[in-house]
């Protein structure tokens, strides 16, 4: 991205910064307003703002026991404790979430929660509980797979990815991991790691110890049957 392409993009940002700022000023009783500008400061990385905002919002809506706008509110505030890695507080948040249509997002969000603690079988429970309300979402197949792929539990994990590939064959972290799995099991597996890298070489350069890892427990399980 050149300089040029930089400031415009960061003017564009601004503007829509203000424009968030002025409906909320406009129409304080809606949440929506609120969730937005907070779920865009936290994609800024603006995130002590975008934490303010949430509370504050939080307050106002928990004031009018207004559940849906709660709900939607603490999600937000869920997604920015995510991301800055405060995971604990995101599941306590995430585990108040009541509204049907964000019951999905919440259960993919606590998978992934639990994964990013390395707590596998937790992240397969919440992952099955998401996919039981929304089975093709790619998101939810990927930590099913990447959470049963952890636990050793390879053909499980080739079901998710496999499901995910048929119609969302350009993801590298699933072309990846998918060899990874067909190394594992005895399958071709060179042209999901050739597609892995064609779509993302930084992907592939930061995950390509997985396979050397991989080979080497072949290797030691092959010598132990030997």
């Amino acid at each position: 991205m050149t300089n040029n392409e930089k400031e415009n993009k960061k003017r564009e940002t601004e503007k829509l910064v203000h424009k968030l700022i002025q409906a909320i000023d406009d129409h304080p009783d809606k949440v929506h307003n609120y969730y937005d500008l907070g779920s865009l400061l936290t994609r800024l990385n603006d995130y002590e703002q975008a934490e303010e905002l949430f509370m504050k919002a939080l307050g106002i809506f928990e004031a009018k026991s207004d559940e849906s706008a709660i709900n939607l509110l603490n999600y937000g505030l869920g997604n920015l404790y995510y991301e800055v890695g405060k995971t604990d507080k995101a599941i306590e948040l995430y585990n108040k979430i009541s509204d049907k249509k964000l019951k999905a997002d919440s259960y993919l969000m606590l998978a992934q929660s639990y994964m990013k603690k390395g707590l596998h079988k937790q992240a397969v429970a919440y992952g099955i509980t998401a996919h039981d309300l929304r089975a093709e979402d790619p998101e939810i197949n990927q930590v099913l797979g990447d959470s049963l792929l952890a636990l050793g539990e390879f053909t499980a994990a080739k079901t998710y990815y496999d499901a995910i590939l048929k119609r969302h064959p350009g993801r590298a972290d699933t072309q990846f991991n998918r060899g990874l799995v067909a190394m594992v099991l005895g399958e071709p597996y060179e042209d999901y790691l050739t597609q892995a890298k064609q779509l993302s070489p930084s992907y592939y350069e930061a995950s390509e110890k997985k396979i050397a890892e991989i080979q080497k427990t072949l290797r030691a399980t092959q010598g132990k049957k030997e």
